[in-house]
């Protein structure tokens, strides 16, 4: 497969058409069928790949960051009597199991921004279906707040990946229809073994489509609905917004390189060492003062987002991911402390929500998260999200500075000053073995102890799809434990009370520490990462089940093992026949 940039901008769109009226936007979905991402397949009647998505996923990021003034968004299709025929089954058919499934996962992340700007920047999303919608076409529709479809007698929703493809909806289909529209279970089964769907008014009563529009009064109608949820907006409706300039990074086999965030591949570890530093200067007065996308909260997580994609499609055999983090915390708090001082502004919330999104979409990567805090670290506030992400995390106990030295101690130690074993030299990435021209993140701090902080960024500010904070969740069920952390918030804690409150894993002292970390690390090479995939996408969201924890949890789950089977994947499968005119041959036992 091609090796995917996710760094795109509408003057470089094959597939769609961003057009503004004032208060309402309109994306038209214009698949070019020879776009393809990869060779082997046409986009025909608007189906999709994962390079129509990543125009999508950026139309909508820059709808929120570059056009405050829009307050409903219409997706519809330019193409006449067809609105999106879902994802390419070509593609699904020759890409590979991991393709197939981050595809899934990237879609469901996309949709689930739309619907996070529904609910909360006030830009809302209407789906105009002007022609049929199926599979991952009303999967689109079904992520907007409103459905309408256009009333021909011919134009229908449906959901029909498990009659004709052996797979399931993996954009969140049936999660979306019981969950959020609310049809009852036996009109829900009915309809997704139903490969041709249901049309107007039967659609409207089973609620699967919230409106059913003659085509003659479709362009008035929709075009009424689209500025009613405009005048109905929460959205401040400022009219001056910011540019989000292309992503300046360096890419080699070795390193990826930004300002903010750094990566090291080590691929004989199958592992990638992660730094992302903190701000180096304070931040503005006012968000008045927040000019462009520099910002550094804004910057640093469009990095580290851009990171995620690239390492989770690009670098599938690197399944450990080490996070650290360098710079003072005092200023990853004094941001921390602007955001939450100027929620109300929209700017300000449209920064918060996306380090949200990129946050969950840390949580649910199948890789292993370990997270390193070390001297010189900053995991403080929005930083520690990422420790408390991590599935395990192990801080460094280092004696105070005035301490008196231990007895004994060998005569070639290290001086207090020289790189820790196993740390982040300032001059050198994060993982051991960087060659000589490896790039280095600028102005590392030298602090002589390892220390967290808890700040209130830390406090729901930031949830998980369990709705939970990570704190929430790390001591679901352990009230006490919960309630302890209260009594530290803003306070320095070192690896010994850190661990001592559950905050941190495991903290070895400087002689134990490369060891250790160099057994964990490689014990976590030795697994099966099969097992470990389900094994992390059952603990990480202890508590609540929402439409976000299912979706991602039946993906993990069911859309993984049944990619998997011959009854979709195989030759005979259902995938391969499709379009043939040879029937599926199924494994007819149930399992």
């Amino acid at each position: 497969m091609t090796r995917v940039s996710f760094q795109t901008d509408p003057s470089c769109y094959r597939h769609w058409r961003l057009t503004i009226d004032g208060p309402v936007a309109t994306l038209a979905m214009d698949v070019d069928e020879n776009g393809g991402l990869n060779n082997g397949y046409e986009l025909k009647l608007n189906s999709y790949d994962l390079g129509v998505d990543i125009e999508l996923y950026d139309a909508v990021q820059r709808l929120r960051f570059e056009h405050p003034e829009v307050k409903a968004v219409t997706i519809t299709s330019a193409k006449d009597k067809i609105f999106c025929a879902g994802a390419n089954i070509r593609m699904l058919a020759t890409a590979s199991h991991e393709w197939k499934v981050n595809f899934c996962k990237f879609t469901n992340e996309t949709r689930n921004g739309i619907e996070d700007a529904s609910e909360n920047s006030g830009q809302v999303y209407l789906a105009a279906l002007n022609g049929t919608a199926s599979g991952g076409g009303y999967e689109l529709a079904l992520a907007c707040e409103r459905i309408m479809l256009v009333d021909d007698r011919s134009s229908s929703v449906s959901l029909p990946e498990l009659p004709l493809l052996g797979v399931l909806p993996g954009t969140g289909g049936l999660t979306r229809v019981t969950d959020k529209r609310h049809v009852r279970r036996d009109l829900a089964d009915y309809f997704s073994t139903r490969s041709e769907g249901l049309t107007g008014k039967k659609a409207v009563a089973w609620k699967l489509v919230d409106e059913a529009v003659p085509r003659a009064k479709w362009d008035e109608t929709v075009e009424k609905r689209a500025q009613d949820l405009a005048a109905a907006s929460t959205r401040a409706g400022a009219t001056q917004g910011i540019t989000l300039n292309p992503l300046h990074n360096k890419r080699t086999d070795r390193f990826v390189q930004y300002r903010h965030v750094a990566a090291e591949l080590d691929r004989a570890g199958r592992a990638v060492a992660i730094t992302v530093r903190g701000p180096d200067d304070d931040p503005p007065a006012s968000p008045a003062g927040i000019k462009d996308a520099e910002f550094w909260t804004l910057a640093m997580t469009r990095e580290l987002d851009d990171l995620i994609l690239d390492l989770r499609t690009n670098e599938t055999e690197l399944g450990s991911w080490v996070l650290r983090t360098e710079g003072d915390p005092e200023k990853v708090l004094a941001y921390d402390r602007f955001l939450l001082d100027n929620q109300d502004h929209w700017l300000v919330n449209e920064i918060l929500l996306y380090l949200k999104r990129t946050l969950k979409r840390l949580d649910v990567t199948s890789r292993s998260l370990i997270a390193l805090i070390e001297p010189g670290s900053c995991f403080a506030g929005s930083l520690l999200e990422l420790a408390l992400a991590a599935d395990r995390s192990y801080m460094l106990d280092t004696p105070p500075p005035d301490a008196p030295p231990l007895d004994g101690a060998p005569s070639d130690a290290p001086p207090p000053d020289a790189p820790l074993p196993g740390g982040a030299p300032p001059d050198a990435p994060a993982l051991d073995g960087a060659p000589s021209d490896a790039p280095a993140l600028d102005g590392a701090a030298g602090e002589d102890r390892a220390v967290i902080r808890i700040g209130a960024a830390n406090l729901g500010l930031l949830p998980m799809s369990n709705g939970l904070s990570r704190l929430a969740t790390r001591f679901y069920g352990d009230k006490s434990g919960y309630n302890a952390i209260k009594d530290i918030v803003g306070r320095d804690l070192a690896a010994t009370e850190a661990a001592e409150l559950g905050l941190v894993t495991f903290a070895p002292d400087d002689l134990d520490w490369d060891e250790e970390v160099r057994i964990a690390l490689e014990e976590r090479a030795s697994f099966s990462p099969d097992a470990l995939t389900g094994m992390e996408a059952n603990y990480r969201f202890a508590g609540p089940e929402t439409m976000e924890t299912k979706i991602f949890g039946r993906l993990t789950a069911w859309q993984n093992w049944i990619f998997n089977r011959p009854n979709a994947a195989g030759q005979q499968g259902a995938l391969n026949s499709f379009g043939t005119g040879q029937r599926p041959q199924f494994d007819r036992k149930r399992v």
